[in-house]
């Protein structure tokens, strides 16, 4: 009977346990993951409706792209911005950054791995710039370099067999975004294009960019072909500090050269901002740079502005192909216009440290001139301020530096840093060097050598060492020593119980 009851316990128990797993939900762990760069293989519009769309190539693709249900629709889900009123864009990632200081004054998703499409070939164009010298070199298209191109890509309209120089290829990289272009610039910088994809992620890696990594020269899409909005500004401001790059990409048409195969024709850009000053979505100080489109992407834009001594750097990457205000503009032209428009209006330059501006002092060693050293400003320092905030409210910097230095210092050596900053927002940082001379004191100079060489480690060891040595020697003195004089006395005791050492001691 007792058997009989613990067995329908256990059947009741085992029952409970598969109704409660029936009516429990799948756990997370059971959905199909997520693609690694944070889009889907499979793209949906807002309605949940699936888009089969196919790859329409890059940049002047047909716009079959899906949209949502409201175009150009905006969105503050994510977003961090460092004064009031900021705009509420469209874009999946943003980024708007005052460069002289590194600070960002408005993001969204900026680290979130996504696909730049044609954002890309401002990476081909830093390297090329980077490693050809003489820009009149030629190229001449090989059929490789069309190979993987859809026919709806966006072209510079090379043809096979043409011979173009490496200026006029870099026109149309940057202007119709011709990704043949890239390709013969890839090749003719590296030997292959393989190669020169290394040379873009090692380049990559080189200017801090932590969650990029390219396939290719154009930015056609691959799975594996990924950035992030912080990055791509890194990778951008690279490319601005080159003058022949800042001019292509604020330029709005081209003549390219005549070929063998083509006479002389214009290449048009693909950036609405500065295409024509007379439309509506065009922004007057903007200077460029880059756009990208395909359908896994949606539209990214890359942007520079510059407004009296102010400078923006501006990323939108996965905007919709029209905007809310023109529905035959993409949305990334009307977000970067309103980034910048805020921002400009939103701060204001203003210089919170002058060069020679005394901000603090240190402590001097081995130098008999002076104990105090004075720290002064190395160079101006510009920067954006939220246009309600004065100067004067950001109070005293913080300052970064040892609490001593050792003589010799020369004037202007660079000592530590000054940090502005206000409510938690750092608006800039800017080096502090050595007002004068500080000659160093020889005895001081040999004192400490000998004070440091007592404290150091090396002496440390030889004191233990010696230590050892000291009472290994006594243990041995104490052992062996007290073996021996007992061994002597033991023979004295010996020699004295001698009968003949007796007998001559008697006589």
């Amino acid at each position: 009977m007792k058997n009989n009851t613990i067995a329908n316990r256990f059947a009741a128990l085992a029952l409970c346990f598969v109704l409660l797993f029936a009516a429990a939900p799948l756990p997370q762990a059971f959905a199909a993951p997520e693609d690694e760069t944070g889009t889907s293989d499979t793209n949906y519009t807002e309605d949940g409706s699936e888009d089969t769309g196919e790859d329409t190539g890059d940049e002047e693709g047909d716009g079959t792209d899906a949209s949502a249900a409201q175009p150009g629709a905006t969105n503050t889900t994510n977003v961090t911005a460092a004064a009031a009123n900021a705009p509420a864009t469209n874009a999946e990632a943003a980024l708007l950054i005052s460069p002289d200081s590194g600070m960002v004054l408005y993001e969204k998703n900026a680290d979130e791995r996504r696909y730049p499409a044609s954002t890309t070939k401002i990476m081909t164009a830093l390297l090329v710039l980077e490693n050809v010298a003489d820009l009149n070199e030629t190229v001449t298209a090989q059929a490789s370099d069309f190979e993987t191109l859809e026919a709806d890509s966006s072209s510079a309209g090379i043809k096979e067999g043409e011979t173009v120089t490496v200026e006029d290829l870099l026109y149309g990289l940057m202007l119709p975004s011709g990704n043949e272009a890239a390709y013969m610039l890839a090749r003719h910088v590296a030997g292959s294009y393989e190669a020169f994809v290394d040379m873009m992620n090692k380049r990559a890696e080189e200017l801090g960019c932590t969650g990029t990594h390219f396939v290719n020269p154009c930015g056609l899409h691959d799975d594996n072909h990924y950035t992030t909005a912080r990055d791509l500004y890194k990778i951008a401001y690279a490319a601005m500090q080159d003058e022949t790059f800042a001019d292509i990409a604020d330029t709005v048409q081209w003549n390219m050269s005549k070929t063998n195969m083509q006479e002389e024709r214009k290449v048009l850009t693909t950036n609405q901002l500065i295409f024509s000053s007379y439309q509506p979505w065009a922004y007057a100080y903007c200077k460029g740079i880059k756009t990208g489109n395909t359908s896994q992407a949606g539209n990214c834009f890359v942007g520079y502005a510059e407004y009296g001594d102010a400078k923006l750097y501006s990323v939108v990457m996965g905007c919709d192909s029209s905007s809310l205000e023109y529905s035959n503009i993409p949305a990334s032209f009307t977000d970067t216009k309103a980034l910048f428009e805020w921002g400009f209006e939103s701060f204001t330059s203003k210089t919170l440290a002058r060069q020679g501006d005394t901000v603090g002092s240190v402590n001097v060693r081995l130098s008999t001139d002076t104990d105090q050293l004075v720290l002064t400003v190395k160079n101006d320092l510009v920067s954006l301020l939220p246009a309600d905030l004065d100067v004067e409210d950001l109070g005293e910097p913080q300052i970064t530096a040892p609490e001593s230095v050792n003589a010799p210092i020369k004037a202007g050596d660079v000592i530590g840093s000054a940090t502005y900053s206000y409510n938690g927002t750092t608006y800039g940082t800017v080096e502090l060097v050595a007002l004068s001379d500080v000659e160093r004191s020889t005895v001081l100079y040999y004192a400490d050598l000998l004070s440091n060489f007592f404290q150091s480690t090396v002496f440390k060891v030889i004191l233990i060492v010696l230590a050892v040595f000291v009472v290994l020697y006594i243990l041995f003195n104490l052992t062996f020593g007290g073996m021996r004089r007992r061994n002597q006395r033991k023979k004295m005791r010996t020699r004295y119980r001698n009968t003949n050492y007796q007998r001559r001691r008697r006589r």
